[in-house]
């Protein structure tokens, strides 16, 4: 695998010759699903020393590494505090929930995947802080019955639809001079891919991190790789973003730039101690330790802190993303990124975090 350096070298390579790539199906980054119950109030507004109005702020995320590091991150380290901000926090099982929740004034905002960001290009959110490029999908196999990605024939593959696995599975399946008329594929939720690969119901599955922690586990030697996101990583990107409504952006953004200058600083927390957040995560979420410490490479966590107030290549990063939608036909036509990529308050977030970093 690629270090870190590497990727990063690679996507600022894709990032100049973008135009010219023919980018792959897209879809929601494994993060397809309905919410599920869960919530706490985490943190407090800064009393002393803060020169910010006390608010509070109700915030969706799901329960992995990359979606709810960064944010609990900088709420254990009393980021959100040093900028005014009690979080609420909501947890939920996939983006376009989230976003959802935030039209029926449920919650403020929403960390999501790269498949809901479709909902951002067709204007029901707008992105206010990128998170990371996800590193953590996959197509997985028994190797005794699929030794070889080109084995793939003629196998059943569990899939979810939509999802940014799909998109690594097509392109396992291109450069195997394979498409999709050669397998079968079967709809179903991760948990449900994870387990059916695991019983043999399956031959594959295109999944996602931590999940595919769990099948490493049950399969031991016998647990392949096929492809994950590093392996294309000069052809697509997966952003992960907070989000929120448009209007709510219009009336809250210096509200929304102290949020991200915490989250800002919770990135570089999260990039030098990975492991500890990873134990963090276990504890709030009541998720087991050593599957969340397997998924500690499921982001470009040291991506994320280079390109702080880069926003040329910030807006790279979802014009990539943008272009593996309208290849698919997810998107049907072209929208500029500036509409609703909010560069204002990346901008504004930089100014506070260099205050406060």
């Amino acid at each position: 695998m690629s270090s870190l350096n590497d990727i990063n070298i690679s996507r600022r390579s894709m990032l100049a010759g973008l135009g010219g790539l023919g980018l792959m199906a897209a879809g929601l980054a494994g993060c397809s699903g309905s919410n599920t119950p869960a919530g706490s109030t985490q943190g407090s507004a800064a009393t002393g020393g803060s020169s910010y109005d006390p608010v509070t702020l109700r915030v969706a995320f799901m329960p992995n590494l990359g979606s709810a590091g960064t944010l609990f991150a900088a709420i254990d380290q009393g980021y959100f505090d040093e900028v005014g901000i009690t979080v609420e926090t909501a947890q939920f099982q996939g983006g376009p929930a989230e976003i959802t929740a935030m039209q029926s004034g449920d919650i403020d905002i929403a960390q999501i995947g790269h498949g809901a960001h479709t909902l951002c290009i067709s204007g029901d959110a707008v992105v206010f802080a990128f998170d990371q490029l996800s590193q953590a999908d996959a197509v997985v196999v028994d190797k005794t019955k699929v030794p070889t990605a080109a084995d793939l024939k003629g196998k059943t593959v569990g899939v979810s639809t939509g999802t940014s696995s799909e998109i690594i599975l097509g392109l396992v399946l291109r450069d195997a001079g394979l498409t999709e008329d050669d397998i079968t594929k079967v709809e179903m939720d991760v948990s449900g891919m994870t387990t059916a690969l695991i019983s043999g119901q399956i031959d594959a599955a295109a999944t996602w991190s931590p999940n595919t922690v769990t099948i490493q586990e049950q399969l031991g030697d016998n647990y392949l790789v096929l492809g994950t996101n590093t392996d294309y990583s000069d052809e697509v990107a997966f952003p992960g973003s907070y989000v929120c409504l448009p209007e709510y952006a219009d009336e809250n953004a210096e509200v929304l730039a102290r949020f991200g200058a915490a989250i800002a600083k919770g990135h570089v927390y999260r990039a030098e101690h990975i492991e500890d957040v990873a134990k963090l995560l276990a504890s709030e979420l009541d998720l087991p330790e050593e599957t969340l410490l397997q998924s500690t490479g499921e982001g470009d966590w040291q991506g994320a802190v280079d390109c702080q107030g880069d926003t040329d290549t910030i807006l790279g990063y979802y014009q990539a993303q943008q272009q593996v939608f309208l290849d698919a036909g997810t998107v049907t036509e072209e929208v500029p990124v500036e509409n609703y990529v909010k560069t204002d308050i990346m901008d504004e977030a930089n100014t506070i975090f260099e205050e406060i970093k």
